[in-house]
């Protein structure tokens, strides 16, 4: 699948905003860190992958309610879905200047993810967590998302990377009252 960047302009996908806040002093100090064990800027994205895969569980899984979208904000409660995980790592990465994308799957609802920009090329990533059934992992030789698309049921991964949150993803994200309440609400389809 080829990937479409939505703004030609590679800056885009070095940005802070109020969602990807990577100039919050909670995500300086967690890229901080984490750049300190690195040897290069792909071992720095491969650890603060691994930091936001393994580190902040995924609220389904831990059965967390709060919902989080700030990337600061999963940083601080150590938790959120798909969508703010994806955020969390964008901010981090972004922070350390690795161009980073948000990019989404559709299944029975939209799911959430990044592409990061090494060699010229995207390479799309999942740090939604792993579990039973769910291998995912760093990888620029191949993907290692957490789901694959069952194309013949519907399902597909759309081309599009985002400099920002999809409108559809962000605003269920901040009308949800608590995981409950936005896991009923959550987007069947980029609209």
């Amino acid at each position: 699948m080829e990937l479409i960047q939505e703004n030609p302009d590679l800056s885009a996908y070095l940005a802070a905003d109020d969602v990807i806040d990577h100039d919050h002093p909670r995500v300086r100090e967690t890229a901080a860190r984490l750049a300190k064990k690195a040897v290069d800027s792909y071992d720095y994205a491969r650890l603060a992958f691994e930091f936001v895969r393994d580190t902040i569980p995924h609220s389904q899984d831990s059965g967390a309610v709060q919902v989080t979208w700030r990337a600061s904000d999963v940083l601080e409660q150590g938790t959120g879905i798909c969508y703010a995980k994806a955020h969390a790592l964008a901010a981090l990465l972004r922070c350390e200047d690795i161009p980073t994308a948000l990019c989404y799957q559709k299944f029975d609802v939209v799911h959430g993810l990044v592409a990061v920009r090494f060699n010229g090329a995207w390479h799309r990533q999942d740090p939604r967590g792993n579990k039973p059934g769910v291998d995912a992992r760093f990888s620029l030789d191949g993907e290692r998302l957490a789901f694959v698309p069952d194309v013949e049921a519907g399902e597909l991964d759309h081309p599009v990377l985002y400099a920002a949150p999809h409108p559809a993803v962000l605003s269920v994200l901040k009308a949800a009252p608590d995981r409950p309440y936005l896991w009923k609400t959550l987007p069947a389809a980029l609209s």
